[in-house]
């Protein structure tokens, strides 16, 4: 197994433990904020730490297109990895969290709806909303908020941003290291 994928695959499993350490020690609560700056650090030490040991396994100097396709190597099983966990995590372990964030937006747009001046701004924002009555508006923007917190559009979302953040993060490693590591 190349010592990128391995890198990747392993960052993969900190990130996990940390999550579920977070979890069922309790001390974030519904905050996800420092999850996805470790999330972040993650996905970034995984390209760094697989790209440098590639890097000094190698006999031959490589191409920089080269090292980005090393680097991706380990970003791209990490950004699976982590996708799916997030999927199984918020469907089967904490799908409360899911359910707290639709419910604070439900409440966010029924006090929208019951004060009189946002009510009309809402109203003139929309002109399918002129006909429609309070409780036919209110249905009609739950949906987004329901739609949005659900663990199959986490994933979906995670496994995109993780896509790009590991895509860049390879491109500006690689360059870090050509233009002052491996000088």
């Amino acid at each position: 197994m190349r010592i990128t994928l391995k890198t990747g695959l392993i960052f993969a499993g900190i990130f996990m433990i940390i999550r579920l350490a977070f979890y069922f020690t309790g001390i974030l609560g519904q905050n996800i904020l420092p999850s996805v700056m470790i999330n972040i650090l993650c996905i970034l030490l995984a390209i760094a730490v697989g790209l440098y040991k590639q890097k000094r396994s190698e006999t031959e100097a490589g191409s920089m297109l080269q090292d980005i396709k090393n680097g991706m190597t380990a970003g791209v099983p990490y950004a699976i990895l982590v996708a799916v966990f997030l999927y199984f995590f918020y469907e089967k372990i904490d799908p409360a969290y899911n359910q707290h964030q639709i419910a604070e937006a439900e409440a966010l747009i029924a006090k929208n709806l019951d004060d009189p001046k946002s009510f009309a701004e809402i109203k003139a924002s929309n002109p399918d909303f002129e006909v429609m009555t309070r409780d036919q508006i209110y249905d009609l923007m739950v949906q987004s908020p329901r739609a949005v917190f659900k663990a199959s559009t986490t994933m979906t979302i995670t496994m995109l941003a993780l896509l790009i953040l590991g895509t860049m993060n390879s491109i500006f490693v690689t360059i870090v290291y050509r233009k002052i590591v491996f000088k």
